[in-house]
């Protein structure tokens, strides 16, 4: 009897579908229930997207997403321009104790060189051990800082060798300087040494207010002249990337949760007591984020570096839960984690936590306050303060920086 090829290939045919169906059961309702173990490194290999705009994007929505951030725009006035004013001097300022220092430690160096007409020294950067410095532009891009502020200061990455910094003389100022503090207590000391360098003071709270008149300076310089040098960008990018294409059951949302160990028992924070101490521990941030919806699918972005036996109570209840050192690519990982100094780290946990489209502290910090600036800015406002509360509904853990809008930020965004 002959054989009807024509019968043949339909047998393959509907084979193939078979074999099709069962995978993308498999994929969509299997595959995505399966926890990770908790011991697997995730390698940066496996989950590497080279081209992140192209992934494709599931139409599930699990989880109390905003469907889209709300635009934002500069509330200030632009500074008039000061490009032809002779300078009388220079004023020195060394960028310390992380990201969330450096936009108030510029905003202040930036005014009280635009009130004097003096020379803004391109600032350095130093680390958190004794004489640990780094140049500017290993962390922020020199040009775009130079740019954003022309204009307003001079800018000068050469300023003359006889400045030195050690024979200066060092003024502390408030984290808000104002015009009166600059006339009475820098003024003089600069009139008569014509270069000094300002050291801003952080006992006071940023939620103080800025006088009106220099708002537009403030604003200008903590959320328009810092931006990270492009290498450093690219990898921040990278890594937003592959979270996001990891979080295609949430259109290609993640969260990024500022939980770190080692900050928690500095802070006293022990297991018996997080309630007492205001602090999170990993299972208490799982649970908040079940009750208020958002689905074990979900994926989590940790502050933490490296893996620690005390992340498992969050892996457990959403098993995609990665540190930086899962998602790093690399060939990037021996210069910007792997590292004697952990400074890179702190600039990426601060952008990726402004880059996540909902922001969960673990703990009240000024890193929180500068994160939730960033979000401000970029109208990323989904941020979710963890409480014991019995309420289920996100809209009860929005923090007052945002619901009622104290945080300094509002007053630069509209």
């Amino acid at each position: 009897m002959g054989i009807d090829l024509r019968q043949v290939m339909a047998a393959i045919l509907t084979f193939s579908m078979f074999v099709m169906l069962g995978n993308m059961i498999k994929r969509d309702h299997i595959d995505p229930l399966l926890p990770l173990p908790v011991t697997s490194k995730v390698q940066y290999e496996v989950l590497k997207v080279s081209k992140p705009g192209m992934m494709k994007l599931s139409g599930i929505n699990y989880g109390p997403w905003k469907q889209q951030n709300e635009p934002t725009k500069p509330c200030w006035k632009m500074p008039s321009s000061r490009k032809n004013q002779k300078s009388s001097g220079y004023i020195f300022v060394s960028l310390t104790h992380g990201p969330e220092y450096h936009a108030l430690q510029i905003a202040n160096a930036v005014i009280v060189a635009r009130l004097l007409g003096a020379t803004l020294a391109l600032p350095d950067i130093r680390g958190t051990k004794l004489g640990e410095k780094r140049n500017f532009g290993e962390i922020y891009d020199v040009n775009k800082f130079i740019t954003s502020l022309n204009g307003i200061v001079r800018v000068d990455k050469n300023p003359p060798t006889e400045s030195s910094n050690e024979k200066l003389p060092i003024v502390q100022v408030p984290n808000k300087v104002s015009e009166q503090f600059v006339a009475s207590n820098i003024k003089p000391i600069f009139q008569n040494k014509r270069n000094l360098k300002i050291l801003t003071h952080f006992n006071s709270s940023t939620k103080q207010k800025m006088p009106s008149s220099l708002n537009s300076y403030q604003c200008l310089a903590m959320f328009q002249s810092l931006k990270l040098q492009p290498e450093l960008q690219e990898l921040v990018d990278s890594m937003v990337g592959t979270l996001r294409s990891l979080s295609q059951k949430n259109r290609g949302r993640f969260i990024a949760v500022d939980l770190r160990v080692d900050v928690l028992e500095k802070k006293g924070c022990q297991e018996s007591d997080f309630a007492s101490k205001r602090c999170n521990k990993a299972a208490e941030i799982g649970d908040f984020l079940k009750k208020i919806g958002f689905h074990r699918d979900t994926t989590i972005y940790l502050t933490q570096k490296g893996w620690h036996s005390r992340l498992n109570g969050l892996r457990d209840v959403f098993p995609n839960t990665f540190t930086k050192d899962a998602i790093i690519p690399a060939d990037e990982k021996a210069k910007f984690v792997d590292s004697e100094s952990r400074e890179y780290e702190k600039f990426i946990d601060f952008y990726m936590c402004t880059q996540g489209d909902a922001f969960i502290p673990a703990f009240p910090s000024r890193f929180y306050e500068g994160v939730v600036g960033g979000r401000i800015a970029l109208g990323k406002t989904q941020i979710f303060i963890p409480s014991k509360k019995i309420s289920t509904s996100a809209d009860d853990y929005i923090p007052p920086y945002i619901a009622k809008k104290t945080h300094f930020a509002h007053s630069c965004f509209c």
